[in-house]
């Protein structure tokens, strides 16, 4: 189960790896578009997680539906908070949100990612808690899996602007690996606390739901959505949701 732990924590940092070395493959030109696409998949499989690993389980285990909903709601408030404090630029736009500082554009990038990071970590660590207690392995590894996914072009959203702006191939890879590290730390952490997370878990399982739909809404549906009108996105949007559906309906 131990080994199984791991796993289920470092397999969303694979994900980020290999997106981020899609900066040894494709041109120096920027592809605005192949980028809203990666958004796409990454708002899909965030949206579908939040529904079938989390909402749903939460909600077969606590009949009072407004637990459901103040943990939605916290969630989100957390990102919020976090959003607000945080100084950080999200890639393709030059508007910066948070406190005012001094760092440069692309550490506000990275933050931006790592924003994004917190509640994916939260949830694998969530739900591997629970794995560990119930044996329900493969729900686990789902969630894990389908992180992974959007967390490959969450990996590419990071590191094509980066060796756009002057980083090279080699930097900009580690850069974009390294800003999913903080995914399994935070999921080990909330493992941590699983004794007292396990007593409120449905609560807990839709705080973290509530977290990545912030993500989703406040972040990803806007990059996804900006420049010349084009149907990809949205298409790419219900690959990644159908994907991580039917990931969790085999595994689950």
């Amino acid at each position: 189960m131990v080994m199984i732990m791991w796993l289920g924590l470092l397999i969303p940092f694979f994900g980020t790896t290999l997106g981020s070395a899609i900066v040894y493959f494709i041109k120096n030109k920027k592809n605005e578009l192949l980028s809203r696409c990666f958004s796409g998949i990454a708002s899909g499989v965030m949206v579908a997680a939040s529904i079938w690993s989390l909402l749903i389980p939460a909600m077969e285990q606590e009949k009072n539906i407004l637990i459901i909903v103040l943990g939605i709601f916290l969630g989100a408030l957390l990102l919020l908070f976090l959003d607000c404090i945080v100084p950080h630029m999200h890639p393709g736009t030059n508007d910066e949100e948070g406190k005012e500082s001094h760092f440069k554009k692309t550490t506000k990038l990275v933050f931006a990612v790592t924003l994004h990071n917190i509640p994916e970590g939260m949830a694998v660590g969530i739900v591997l808690a629970q794995a560990i207690r119930t044996g329900s392995i493969y729900a686990a590894l789902a969630l894990s899996i389908g992180i992974a996914i959007q967390n490959f072009p969450e990996g590419a959203i990071l590191s094509l602007p980066l060796k756009s702006n002057g980083f090279s191939k080699h930097k900009a890879f580690l850069i974009g690996s390294l800003s999913g590290i903080v995914e399994p730390i935070f999921g080990f952490f909330t493992i941590l606390f699983s004794n007292w997370i396990l007593q409120c878990l449905p609560f807990c399982l839709s705080f973290a739901a509530g977290a990545m739909l912030f993500v989703v809404i406040e972040e990803l549906v806007p990059e996804m959505a900006q420049g010349k009108h084009s149907n990809l996105p949205t298409i790419s949007f219900l690959f990644g949701f159908c994907v991580m559906m039917v990931l969790d309906v085999i595994l689950g």
